[in-house]
């Protein structure tokens, strides 16, 4: 079953979450995200300031970017889990009413 748009940025925001910053190819890993499909939720997030793209200085002058969760999408993910929590109950609500029917 293919994922929404809203499914695959709250997966991208949990991955970051659970992982802390990561190089693109992990996310995409992690995320099960193709890689020019990524770059395009990443931006998006990016520009919501959702997530931050942090460069990292390594050892012989080599440059690594990552991507970072802010603490908006921190707060933006935990709303959203707090809704999932709650339409679930809802449903589970509703299917015991229907088998008091």
């Amino acid at each position: 079953m293919r994922r929404s748009k809203l499914e695959m940025y709250v997966d991208i925001l949990r991955v970051l979450a659970r992982h802390g910053p990561l190089k693109l190819t992990h996310i995409m890993y992690k995320a099960n995200v193709n890689c020019s499909v990524l770059r395009q939720y990443l931006d998006f997030l990016i520009q919501h300031n959702l997530v931050e793209e942090q460069t990292l200085h390594k050892k012989r002058h080599k440059i690594r970017v990552v991507y970072a969760i802010t603490e908006r999408g921190l707060t933006v993910l935990k709303y959203f889990r707090e809704l999932n929590n709650a339409l679930q109950i809802t449903e589970e609500a509703q299917k015991l009413s229907l088998i008091h029917i």
